[in-house]
């Protein structure tokens, strides 16, 4: 089996609701979508490059995706995606969103040939995991209301963002948790907003939520405040912007650096990445959650893939794509009950 052509399109997708993170605010996404032909099957996959996560542009990704990388892949043989993610490693090289999209659409091919679902062929450990669903900065009533609305919607986990102001995030955590009450799983994430003293001080402040855990607190720039947050507060500590690479996994864990990490497929260059580093976190010790960007369903679907496959992905936060109008792929993953 050969690649016989590669198409790869732009997709602008508006949020129904825009929402605010710590850095920036967030009121549409672009994916890039890619499509390999074999002549008998079709692969697809998707990237969502993000400047301030991923250092992508939508223009550079779709150009570098129609260009040097589908004129490398025709001939190519599908069913050996480690060979071919090798042969265009170096047009990838610092594109993790573009590598994601291209190595989703081989094992895309791979599933078809096989007949089987990715999730099968990767482990096959579970059937379904609970997700969580994200709420952006917002004032504190306007917070706990969202955050009733979710549970009356079914979610059983709740992400609360935070990091531009720790006493007023403290205030919305714990007035979340007297609205939803004990059953459900509350996580907050400071998208690298807080400093060491201020991540302790919040963690201490929010002792009676019983959080499950704090994301990113501290810059991706200075992993060695990460340790420390980690090292000084009884909260697991995951983090997410600092984990780029199968490398970063290692650093990360040499150095006890985080309890957790967020496996994204976006940041860390695909499902095959992603294994990998699974496997480094396993080693060590670190549980994993599978994350999302702002993606189509499609893309989300792929991260589904990988969490129901391996037993070490204990944590889900699939839901970027619950906002986004005009989806192309909009019934890819299905959520039943935060499930």
């Amino acid at each position: 089996m050969k690649i016989r052509g590669v198409q790869a399109w732009r997709c602008d997708m508006p949020l129904a609701e825009p929402y605010a993170i710590a850095y920036e605010t967030v009121d549409k996404a672009a994916n890039i979508f890619i499509e390999i032909d074999t002549g008998r099957f079709r692969g697809t996959g998707c990237a969502a490059p993000d400047l301030a996560v991923t250092g992508e542009t939508p223009e550079a990704t779709l150009a570098l995706l129609e260009g040097d990388v589908a004129a490398s892949l025709v001939g190519l043989d599908p069913l050996r995606p480690a060979a071919v993610m090798d042969k265009v490693r170096k047009l990838l090289l610092h594109r993790p969103s573009a590598a994601a999209a291209v190595d989703m659409a081989l094992w895309d091919v791979v599933g078809h040939a096989a007949g089987l679902p990715l999730w099968r062929l990767f482990g096959g450990y579970r059937r379904r995991i609970r997700t969580s669903v994200t709420i952006g900065i917002l004032p504190v009533a306007e917070t706990v209301a969202r955050a009733g609305a979710l549970v009356g919607q079914g979610f059983q986990c709740l992400k609360l963002k935070g990091g531009l102001d720790p006493v007023l995030d403290a205030e919305r955590v714990l007035k979340v948790r007297s609205a939803v009450g004990p059953a459900i799983e509350l996580r907050f994430d400071a998208n690298q907003g807080y400093s060491v003293d201020q991540s302790r001080d919040f963690v201490a402040a929010v002792s009676a939520a019983k959080l499950e855990l704090i994301e990113q607190p501290t810059p991706k720039g200075e992993p060695d405040l990460l340790g420390r947050v980690t090292a000084e507060v009884a909260l697991p500590v995951m983090a997410d912007e600092s984990l780029m690479s199968l490398r970063d996994a290692f650093r990360l864990a040499r150095r006890d650096r985080a309890d957790m990490v967020n496996v994204k497929l976006m940041k860390v260059g695909g499902l095959s990445e992603a294994l990998k580093i699974n496997a480094v976190a396993e080693a060590a010790r670190l549980e994993v959650m599978v994350g999302c960007m702002d993606e189509a369903a499609l893309g989300i679907a792929a991260g589904l893939q990988f969490a129901l496959a391996r037993r070490n992905v204990h944590y889900a936060d699939l839901d970027g794509h619950l906002d986004l109008k005009d989806d192309p792929t909009d019934g890819a993953v299905v959520i039943k009950d935060g499930w």
